[in-house]
């Protein structure tokens, strides 16, 4: 399985899909899980759940400074 890709998927659903990230927000293993759709260790759905929230913090933060630099990224 491909770790990045999973996160890249899931962080796509949380911006795309408020009642995912609704879940996300509320119950972040269970959200995971449910897309994953294969049971893991807990140690590794905490390492997908921890890279989903680092990169929604970080696209957050780019697009709040792409505006400060004329859209910029």
């Amino acid at each position: 399985m491909d770790i990045k890709a999973k996160i890249d998927e899931i962080v796509g659903k949380v911006k795309d899909d408020p009642n995912f990230a609704e879940q996300f927000k509320s119950e972040p293993v269970k959200a995971v899980e449910g897309v994953i759709g294969v049971d893991l260790p807990d140690d590794v759905i905490n390492n997908i759940v921890d890279g989903v929230k680092n990169k929604v913090s970080l696209d957050g933060i780019k697009d709040k400074l792409g505006g400060l630099f004329g859209g910029n990224k």
